[in-house]
């Protein structure tokens, strides 16, 4: 058996003032033989404002792609209300509340020529944020989102919800160790795929 495979991941942020500017992109490929087995990715986007005050705003962007489940592309444009409900030098709880604008393009399973089935879809996505720094060594970060949309075609709601949990180990100045948890579950999937997907990373850290 050959295996062959990568992982990259880029998070920038710029906080000029008052606002914060976010670029995060990541990329999973796993190829197993001549078959690829994991093919992921995406590009977000993110723009908050007047970030230090009680209530902000955000406006956002994603592409993704994960053709291991035959996803490709799904676009995402929309913004939030955010209300930081805690807020200490150790500690951020923010609650989100927002709409967002998603097109999705997924691959049907089980076709005997490929076809696709092609969504738009106007949706409430709403998230709570927690971070919170344990001592100087130890920080843990997590987000939750709910989002719903109707689905005009069948009549009836689409639920998602997803988690992302990172627990960051600080090993010198620059250098920590990093636990990824990432968790998503759709109650009614587009296409007949696994409505529950999870993953589990662990890798070194590098700050600039």
């Amino acid at each position: 058996m050959n295996l062959f495979g990568y992982n990259l991941d880029f998070n920038t942020l710029y906080y000029p003032g008052k606002h914060a500017y976010m670029v995060v992109a990541k990329v999973d490929y796993l190829r197993i033989n001549e078959n690829d087995f994991l093919n992921f990715g995406f590009l977000h986007t993110r723009a908050n404002f007047f970030r230090e005050s009680t209530y902000n705003f955000e406006v956002m962007a994603q592409y993704s792609y994960d053709n291991f489940r035959g996803l490709d592309p799904r676009w995402v444009f929309g913004g939030s209300l955010r209300r930081v409900l805690a807020k200490s030098e150790n500690l951020r709880l923010v609650l989100g509340v927002g709409a967002i604008y998603e097109e999705e393009r997924w691959l049907i399973p089980g076709a005997e020529v490929p076809a696709f089935r092609e969504v738009q879809f106007l949706k409430s996505s709403n998230y709570l944020s927690f971070r919170v720094s344990i001592n100087d060594y130890v920080s843990l970060n997590t987000v939750n989102y709910y989002q719903v949309g109707y689905d005009r075609d069948f009549g009836f709601f689409r639920h998602r919800l997803n988690n992302s949990t990172v627990l960051n180990t600080k090993l010198s100045e620059r250098l920590s160790l990093t636990n990824t948890f990432e968790i998503a579950y759709e109650d009614r999937p587009i296409v007949e795929i696994t409505n529950l997907i999870y993953s589990f990373r662990t890798g070194i850290a590098f700050n600039f």
